[in-house]
């Protein structure tokens, strides 16, 4: 039996390269985002609303990043047949929308980024060019 582990855990430094990073790809596409980055047991690490984003975003961006924390997957990965009753069990803390992506590095699974307030894909994009931004798988 095992008493303790050993886990590799986002820093402020991460997350702040990370917001840097999205901000720069969302101007670049010219759509302002909401994004919001989570640690593995779903603690928000770091937020930002862009000016111009969609007030309400904030929230569906804390849901996507805390699905892919949670389940490991993408947000858009969770099952269209359980998406409704996840949403309600969770009090909207689960989502199927894309733009939830999971934060891994050499495989550990450290937290979620979720993007919001664009299209699905643009949402996706920017979670990707922050996942670049910190050499994330």
């Amino acid at each position: 039996m095992e008493w303790f582990e050993t886990k590799t855990h986002l820093t402020h430094n991460a997350t702040l390269a990370m917001l840097t990073a999205a901000v720069a790809k969302a101007e670049e596409i010219g759509q302002p985002q909401c994004i919001v980055i989570v640690d593995a047991s779903g603690e928000v690490l770091s937020e930002l609303r862009m000016t111009g984003a969609k007030f309400l975003s904030r929230k569906s961006a804390l849901a996507k990043a805390l699905t892919a924390a949670s389940n490991g997957a993408p947000s858009a990965s969770v099952p269209e047949a359980v998406r409704t009753g996840a949403g309600l069990a969770t009090g909207g803390a689960v989502t199927g929308l894309p733009g939830g992506l999971p934060i891994r590095k050499d495989g550990e699974l450290l937290g979620g980024i979720g993007v919001g307030s664009g299209s699905g894909e643009q949402d996706i994009v920017v979670a990707e060019a922050a996942l670049s931004a910190i050499g994330a798988d």
